[in-house]
């Protein structure tokens, strides 16, 4: 990993794909991860872990099936939301939003149960920088 700082902005200026991130950081087993998104994500779960969401630019919604019923919660720039684990969410974005991801390394992009994945969704488990 890197030994000097790094923008987010100059990160998030080295890519144009939606829902792919990219590895800005590693915090002992956690990536940080930065990405684009627009339109709506998947249905997925995250069967053993949280995941951490921050808006650093546009809005994000987040819909989320939980046993007292399905609700969304709006994300605005600034805002940080975690997803328990275990809960079926889906983020979405119609404007497009940049955000930063907080979450163990490996952990897929599309969860570990999912509906099926769109073409445009790049179901990795995040892609280097290519600064």
């Amino acid at each position: 990993m890197r030994n000097e700082p790094l923008s987010l902005a100059t990160a998030l200026s080295s890519f144009d794909d939606l829902w792919s991130p990219r590895i800005a950081a590693r915090v002992n087993d956690y990536d940080v991860r930065v990405t684009k998104v627009r339109g709506e994500h998947v249905w997925h779960v995250h069967d053993d872990t949280d995941e951490f969401f921050l808006v650093l630019d546009g809005e994000l919604s987040i819909a989320l099936r939980e046993p007292a019923g399905e609700r969304t919660v709006h994300l605005p720039r600034g805002s940080v939301f975690t997803v328990p684990r275990g809960t079926e969410h889906r983020p979405s974005s119609p404007g497009g939003a940049s955000i930063l991801l907080f979450e163990p390394t490996g952990t897929s992009t599309v969860g570990d149960r999912h509906d099926e994945v769109p073409s445009h969704v790049d179901a990795t488990t995040g892609h280097a920088l290519d600064l």
